[in-house]
Parts: structure tokens; C-alpha cells; sequence
């Protein structure tokens, strides 16, 4: 689903400085906007990146604002493709729906896709019921413990590489897992950790995991192949995390408690 902006919404106020649209080297411009758009993925599966205004339903928070600084800096206009789950994204690369996307890096993904290094680190947890003698992240692998995990997540590719005694079983979004972990009386859930703390919260008898099973780090990719694209998203990303554009794109979305990813230490 293609979400055409209302208005083209610079993000000046987070940062003041930053390259024009002539500096742009044309091949940079070819491999991120080849159609004269910016055809940017957009997943609100993952609320920390990613949410719907409410009056208009265009696409709010870190990724959003990234994509239209990203958009005005190559002079072209944002075009927002929007999915509600992570592996819908990336079966979506088949199809040349988006170049530009925002994903955990992980190594299944980066076989097809280039990543910037990330600009965003968030934990990878477990919801239980508050009774559950699950009590540590080490004791959910284990035999007869059902895990519920939104499809192609980062976590559920994660998991399907580590566990080897607990169950995986697969909802199509991260959202249904949770739903399904709770109708179906499931051990635990698996998932970013913020939406999972804030399901705990409205929903008594739940509880999360101290700790995590994985750093789970976002970066904005393209598809392969795209040689000058991926190194301008790579310069792109470290001056928006220097510049404090990053975090303060979280602070307006409500999402302070993501941690802005350190500076990369090398390519």
C-alpha cells in the first residue's frame, strides 16, 4: 500500500545542516530514487520506528522522518510503502516495491539487501504470564515451551538460529503473535521489547523478561547492488545520529527509551 504524503515535511527544526539536492552525485540518485521518487518501506509492526497519525494516517516517528529528510536531500518526493510486519518487507524486495527500506540487519536479510550501519538499537525479550516459572531468558529453551514470534522478524530469524529445544510458532505480524501466544495459552511471546512492556501494562497477569536475547539493530537498506546508494545511506545514517536528528525524532514520537546506535567503527 502506497501512502502519498499530504505535505513534504523537511524535518528542519531537528537539523539545521545538511547537503542539497545539487550535491547529489547522479548515481546516488539512481540507486535510491530511480523512478523520481523515494519509494520508502515503511513497517508499523514495529512501533518504535513506525506509527499512523491519527488524523491522517500518513507514517510518523524515527523512520518516517528519516526517509523525508533522506527524500529532501535528493530533491525527489517521498513515496511511503507501508507493511505491517518486517518479513513482509523483505518479500516485498522481489517485487521492486521499495528502494529504500528500514530493517534489522540480519544475516538472512543481508544476502539480498546493503545495509547502512544502524542508527537504533532495541531489545529482543519474552512476554510470560506473571505465574510462569519462566523466570530468566536462559530457562525458555527448553523442551515444551511454545514460542510465539511474528513471522521473518528479526527475533523469529534469530531464534529459529539459537533455540534448540523450544517450539517456534509463527503469527503473520508481531501484533498477532502476542494475540496468539495469549489464545492459545502459549509459554511466551518473542518481540521488541517497548511494545511488549506496554501490553504488560494494560493487560494484568503479564510480566517481561529482565534482560534480552538479542540486540536487535535497525539500519536503513537497499537492494543489492546499489554501490552508491548504500554508501550514501552509510554517511546519511552517521550524520543523523551525530547530528542528534535520531534522537530527537524518537523524543517527538514518543520513543525515548530506544537507544541511538553508537558511531559505526568501520564499513
Amino acid at each position: 500500500m502506497i501512502i502519498k504524503p499530504l505535505a513534504w515535511l523537511a524535518c528542519a527544526t531537528a537539523i539545521g545542516t545538511g547537503s542539497t539536492a545539487g550535491a547529489v552525485p547522479p548515481e546516488v540518485l539512481k540507486d535510491l530514487a530511480p523512478g523520481g521518487a523515494l519509494k520508502a518501506a515503511i513497517n508499523f509492526g514495529n512501533p518504535v520506528l513506525a506509527q499512523k497519525d491519527a488524523a491522517t494516517g500518513e507514517p510518523r516517528g524515527v523512520s518516517a522522518d528519516l526517509a523525508r529528510e533522506l527524500a529532501r536531500r535528493l530533491g525527489v518526493q517521498p513515496a511511503f510503502i507501508a507493511f505491517d510486519a518486517a518479513g513482509k518487507v523483505f518479500d516485498a524486495l522481489k517485487t521492486g516495491a521499495w528502494d529504500v527500506a528500514f530493517l534489522a540487519i540480519e544475516p538472512e536479510r543481508a544476502a539480498e539487501i546493503d545495509f547502512s550501519a544502524p542508527y537504533v538499537v532495541i531489545e529482543g525479550t519474552y512476554l510470560v504470564r506473571s505465574d510462569s516459572p519462566l523466570q530468566r531468558i536462559e530457562d525458555v529453551d527448553r523442551d515444551g515451551v511454545r514460542v510465539a514470534v511474528g513471522n521473518k522478524s528479526a527475533y523469529d530469524l534469530f531464534l529459529t538460529r539459537n533455540l534448540q529445544h523450544a517450539r517456534i510458532v509463527r503469527a503473520p505480524t508481531s501484533a498477532a503473535a502476542i494475540e496468539l501466544f495469549v489464545k492459545d495459552g502459549l509459554e511466551c511471546a518473542a518481540g521488541v521489547k517497548q511494545p511488549l512492556v506496554d501490553f504488560a501494562k494494560s493487560h494484568s497477569g503479564m510480566r517481561v523478561m529482565e534482560g534480552r536475547f538479542m540486540a536487535i539493530e535497525q539500519a536503513m537498506g537497499t537492494p543489492k547492488g546499489r554501490s552508491a546508494g548504500v554508501r550514501y545511506l552509510h554517511d546519511f545514517i552517521e550524520e543523523m545520529k551525530s547530528s542528534g536528528f535520531v534522537a530527537a525524532a524518537l523524543a517527538r514520537s514518543g520513543q525515548s527509551a530506544a537507544q541511538v546506535a553508537p558511531p559505526a567503527t568501520g564499513r
